[in-house]
């Protein structure tokens, strides 16, 4: 299934902003298969980040998919704005909105691909009713609104259980992992069934991001050949 390959997902969240297209160049080197973009509004999260005019200009900068995920109340009032602009893959909060199932809907409409995303205290068994419409779960395994922060172990047992529903409605689903993820849990990560990595701070504040990012890949695929 499309699930079993492992992507590299580098959050620009962590980049120097002032030498961005070098730094997607470095980690396209790596091998990264998607850029991840965070959009906070200061509402949802408590930052504030890049929006609509900055995800144009990555479009123009790379021609890797761009993973846009939305840290905003309300997210279906933007959603084909971000999708116009350049985004291929669009997440929205569980949390963000009471009409989930509307906001996915519009997003796969608007020929995206549509992920639906929870916070930490968010149990999966919220997703339920929507796993057969999304191509992307992602678990924060941070609270959410700012990078380099620690990893919240939770996310395991969340990612086992999505793994699982995926087995058994035969869903394929990606589960995707944004937040403290870097070299150090990437195995057991990719063990649990994540596919998708976000990473910002174990990336871009290395000395060779691509390096960083081939490393990543390296660990994730085989922890997977190690549990086949």
């Amino acid at each position: 299934m499309s699930y079993s390959r492992i992507e590299i997902a580098p959050s620009i969240l962590a980049s120097d902003f002032a030498r961005l297209g070098e730094e997607i160049r470095a980690v396209e080197a790596g091998g990264a298969d998607v850029i991840h973009v965070d959009v906070m509004d200061g509402q949802f999260v408590p930052n504030i980040s890049i929006g609509i005019p900055v995800v144009q200009s990555l479009r123009k900068a790379t021609q890797l998919p761009l993973d846009v995920h939305l840290m905003i109340d309300r997210p279906e009032r933007f959603i084909a704005d971000f999708v116009h602009a350049g985004a291929n893959r669009v997440l929205v909060h569980q949390e963000a909105t009471p009409h989930l199932d509307r906001a996915l809907s519009m997003i796969r409409e608007l020929g995206a691909e549509a992920g639906a995303a929870i916070n930490p205290a968010t149990p999966v068994a919220m997703l339920e009713d929507v796993l057969n419409i999304v191509d992307t779960v992602l678990v924060m395994s941070v609270n959410p609104g700012f990078g380099g922060q620690k990893f919240i172990r939770g996310a395991y047992q969340k990612i086992r259980q999505l793994n699982q529903a995926r087995a058994r409605y035969n869903a394929s689903f990606r589960i995707e992992v944004d937040g403290g993820v870097d070299h150090g849990n990437a195995a057991e990560l990719a063990q649990a069934g994540a596919n998708t990595f976000v990473a910002g701070t174990s990336i871009f504040h290395t000395p060779d991001p691509a390096a960083a990012a081939r490393e990543l890949r390296k660990l994730a695929t085989d922890a997977i050949s190690q549990k086949v």
